[in-house]
């Protein structure tokens, strides 16, 4: 399988190429209508569109339809595909990766985005695309292409040619599967908001007033003040020392508490903004 094709659409195109040429290996991405694939004169996936487009023209009365490669595209299917999407060129080779996105084309023509969006339910995307791939059935009991179709019946029954080759119930089960891997994988893909964490502060309270209304600050203005008093009965030198030690650390701690008043209403103003 393609890889660029969506996980949810793989398990559905998988599905859909087992139901239409009985097999989903890499051979299954040869087959034409009917099984005929040994009277062309080298396999479909070393073809090009345009070599295909051309052959299909007689394939219809040779061999019963156009259908061709893993999704049984008709030859007009491939000539809308072409004016849809630009990018198509008739010398892309039909290789079974080439094949996926094709594939992956008509599911969403057919409305798969909007299955998965949940604009469309389970029974009317199961009705297009039963008017995709004659092989599956319709869901619920509908008008087809020539007249009024069953629950488990093909869309174009009637016409003599195509009838459901699969139960209702196991595209129901495909769809449900299909569509809850489609929203687990949007859901995964989804960016997280980032949580941002606003910093702890032990005294918030406390940091937000004014510095000099702070205990902390007021107890080092005391202490700068006693401590040289209290040394007033030592020898000189020693009480300059006790000075000089006490008055650096209570500059240091008055100067910190200043600086972190400053950062906490800077924090305040950025989170409140």
């Amino acid at each position: 399988m393609n890889r660029t094709i969506p996980n949810g659409a793989a398990i559905l195109l998988a599905f859909i190429r087992k139901t239409e040429v009985g097999r989903d290996d890499r051979a299954s991405y040869d087959v034409i209508y009917n099984n005929k694939q040994g009277h062309l004169p080298k396999p479909l996936t070393s073809m090009t569109y345009g070599e295909i487009i051309d052959a299909q023209r007689s394939w219809s009365k040779n061999f019963g339809s156009s259908a061709a490669g893993g999704y049984q595209c008709m030859r007009q299917t491939l000539i809308d595909l072409a004016k849809e999407y630009p990018s198509i060129s008739g010398d892309d080779v039909y290789t079974p990766e080439f094949q996926d996105q094709l594939g992956y084309a008509l599911l969403l023509r057919r409305g798969y985005e909007l299955f998965v969006a949940g604009k469309f339910t389970r029974t009317e995307f199961g009705k297009r695309l039963a008017q995709e791939w004659a092989s599956f059935p319709v869901l619920v009991a509908t008008r087809g292409k020539h007249r009024e179709v069953a629950r488990g019946q093909s869309f174009y029954a009637g016409d003599g040619l195509n009838k459901a080759l699969v139960e209702p119930e196991k595209v129901e089960a495909i769809l449900d599967q299909a569509l809850a891997t489609a929203r687990a994988e949007a859901a995964a893909a989804k960016p997280k908001p980032v949580v941002v964490e606003k910093p702890v502060v032990a005294d918030p309270g406390e940091l937000e007033q004014s510095p000099m209304k702070s205990k902390t600050v007021w107890q080092w203005i005391i202490t700068t003040v006693l401590v040289p008093v209290l040394a007033v009965f030592q020898d000189w030198r020693v009480q300059l020392v006790i000075v000089g030690i006490v008055t650096l650390f209570a500059v240091y701690a008055i100067k910190r508490r200043f600086d972190l008043a400053k950062a906490v209403k800077e924090l305040k103003a950025e989170f409140e903004a």
